[in-house]
Parts: structure tokens; C-alpha cells; sequence
């Protein structure tokens, strides 16, 4: 059979038509004639330009997975911002105390800056880029292009800090178990993934040396951060140790005393830790009697970890060692150390175990009273 339609070039010849008469207007249409399964082609083709794509209707884009997985991170550290704000302990499914440990911990600040805060910032804005590039609406200035670019960008600096956080996780935190710190990689490592499946191999080539750039830079600003925590001698570093009252054997002198008011009085401050030996030493000098009239403040209240977080009023004096003085605004670190030397720009200085007892006799840190 063949099918006919308007439209085409007109037929050439009528002379198979029959007679008619004479005063009969005859109108010839231009018709054109295809075979049956021409008809057929034609009818498929108009078929899948009125009829949408199974792809296109159904299911999320790229984009929108990475704009859903971009809101649950904001949600998971909006939440451990909340928990930072108010000192509250999060709530660990699996791990228990050796959760809290993790994100109450000195690895849990980069640059004075909580990790949940950068967080937030981070997975808010791969969330916004995600709903962008999902609409394909874009601010001005900003184009599709760019906006893939930031995203990948983006998801590269969160998949290096995630790895960089899982090996701090495995080698500081042995044993421990950080259900929000395992959450937190996953969803970094699905957004850098997602973002890169959409670039073409010639695009991953083009851009393969600024992301291997991106991923040092935020490897190299963690490692400075953290480069600044003093680590604790490997015997203490390794253990498990409940807190416990140290007992002062000694009796006080009556100049022992009247130091230690003094002390008080000036609003010195000793900072100590429950397992220091030279914390300890230091009390028998002044003696039981004057260690109750001296502002001790323990830095490891709770016990001691891996991992266990120094007590905020430590963190805030930037104590880095113990025992710490601070005697009107000067810091005095008593160690082992023979000689003494200053240590940093902070106007403190080194005493050794035998410069403080040849001290003991005419009364412990003297010197430090009288030369501020």
C-alpha cells in the first residue's frame, strides 16, 4: 500500500484522469506518496520527539545526589556545631566514650576553627552548587562550566581532609571508633566521585593537576595545624589511666606557707597534670599544708587516654607542658632540663628539678615573684 499527504512536488501528468465536462474546474493538489514502512519511520521518529526520555523523568541527576548528600553533611555538622557551642557530649551509636574522645579532641580544631564549622561551610556550598547545576540556574557571573569546576574543586578538598582524618584516626586514636568521623568520609568520598563522573577523560586530564594541587594544599594546612600539638611521652601516651589524688607525704615550712598565700594572693596559677611527676615534686616542696592554699588546676580531670582532651581552662593558658606557672601573665615551665633557656616568644623559662630544690630552702619560685 502506499500512503499519500499533502506537501511534496505536484503530479506531472493527468492524463489518466477521465473526461469531464467542458466547464468543469479540475484543482490538482501536490501529493507524495511513500511506501508503508516509510510511513512507518515516520511515524517512530514523531514518536521520540513528543515522547521524554525514561531518564528524564524519572530519578535524580548527578547533580541533585550531590545537593541530597551535600544536606546530609550540613545536618551531621550543624549538629556537632551545636554539640561544640554548648560543650554538650554527642550522642555515639557506635564507639561510646571512644567517640567523644575523637571529636572532643585536640585533632578536632584546625587553626583555632572547629572541624564542624568548616563542615558546614563545606557541605553547604556543594549543596547549593548541587541544586545549580541541577536547575541549571546560576548566579551571574557564574556559568555551568565554572560551577562544575567549583564542585570538583570543592569534593577533592573534602575527600583529601577525610583521608587525612582517617589516617589520624588510625594512628592517634587506635582502637577507637568514630561513627560521625566515618560518616563524614563516606559522604565525602560519594561527592568527589559523583562530581568527577561527569567530567569526560580529555576534562579529568585538563584539571588532573589543580586537583592533585587542591589535595596537598589541604594535606599540608592540616599538618601544620596539627604539627603544634605537643604529643605526651610514649609511656603515657599508650595508656589508660583512671584519675587519682596524689598524696603530699611532706609537712609545709612556715616560708613554704606564707609563699604559697602570697601566690594565692597574686593570682598565680599552677597547672598540672595527676600522673606528673614533677607536678608531684613540686607540691612536696611546698607540703601539705601549703599545696590547699595554691590555685592548682588539673589539666586531666577525668583521667587519662589516647586521645582524652586537656581540660579547657589548660587549652585556653596554651599549656604545653607540666608543670606550668602562670604568675601575672608570665609562663613558667618546671621540667628536667639542667640549663635554663627561654622557651618560645613567651617570656618564660626552663627550670630544672635541682634549680628548684637548691630553691626549696630559701622558698620555690621566689626569683619568679621578685623579678616580675
Amino acid at each position: 500500500m502506499a500512503s499519500c499527504f499533502r506537501g511534496g512536488s505536484g503530479i506531472s501528468s493527468i492524463s489518466s484522469l477521465p473526461s469531464l465536462p467542458h466547464r468543469t474546474r479540475l484543482s490538482v493538489l501536490p501529493v507524495k506518496c511513500l511506501s508503508s514502512r516509510q510511513s512507518r519511520d515516520s511515524d517512530s521518529d514523531s514518536d521520540l520527539r513528543t515522547t521524554p526520555s525514561p531518564s528524564s523523568t524519572s530519578g535524580f541527576s548527578p547533580y541533585g545526589w550531590c545537593a541530597g548528600i551535600g544536606g546530609v553533611g550540613f545536618l551531621e555538622t550543624t549538629y556537632l556545631s551545636y554539640l561544640k557551642l554548648t560543650n554538650s557530649d554527642a550522642f555515639c551509636p557506635i564507639g561510646g566514650a571512644s567517640c567523644g574522645d575523637v571529636l572532643n579532641s585536640d585533632y578536632a580544631v584546625v587553626f583555632g576553627v572547629p572541624l564542624p564549622f568548616i563542615g558546614m561551610f563545606a557541605y553547604g556550598l556543594v549543596a547549593v552548587l548541587g541544586l545549580l547545576l541541577a536547575r541549571k540556574s546560576f548566579p551571574i557571573g557564574i556559568n555551568e562550566s565554572y560551577g562544575r569546576l567549583i564542585l570538583l574543586g570543592s569534593s577533592t578538598s573534602m575527600a583529601a581532609a577525610s583521608a587525612y582524618f582517617l589516617y589520624i584516626l588510625s594512628t592517634n586514636f587506635s582502637g577507637a571508633t568514630c561513627s560521625y568521623c566515618l560518616t563524614s568520609a563516606l559522604l565525602s568520598f560519594s561527592l568527589f566521585f559523583i562530581s568527577l563522573k561527569e567530567f569526560s577523560v580529555e576534562e579529568i586530564q585538563k584539571v588532573l593537576g589543580v586537583q592533585l594541587c587542591i589535595a596537598s594544599l589541604v594535606v599540608a594546612a592540616l599538618s601544620t595545624s596539627y604539627s603544634s600539638i605537643q604529643p605526651l611521652s610514649s609511656s603515657v601516651a599508650e595508656a589508660n589511666l583512671p584519675f587519682f589524688e596524689t598524696e603530699i607525704t611532706t609537712s609545709s615550712s612556715p616560708f613554704a606557707l606564707s609563699l604559697a598565700k602570697h601566690l594565692h594572693a597574686i593570682g598565680a596559677k599552677m597547672y598540672g597534670a595527676f600522673w606528673c611527676s614533677h607536678c608531684l615534686e613540686q607540691k612536696q616542696m611546698f607540703g601539705s599544708e601549703a599545696v590547699k592554699q595554691l590555685n592548682y588546676v588539673e589539666c586531666f580531670p577525668d583521667g587519662y587516654r589516647k586521645g582524652t582532651k586537656i581540660a579547657k581552662a589548660c587549652s585556653d593558658a596554651k599549656i604545653e607542658g607540666f608543670p606550668t606557672w602562670v604568675i601575672n601573665g608570665q609562663v613558667f615551665i618546671v621540667g628536667s632540663q639542667w640549663r635554663a633557656r627561654p622557651v618560645r616568644p613567651r617570656q618564660g623559662i626552663w627550670l630544672s628539678r635541682n634549680e628548684s630544690a637548691q630553691l626549696n630552702n630559701s622558698g620555690i619560685l621566689l626569683v619568679h615573684v621578685h623579678s616580675i
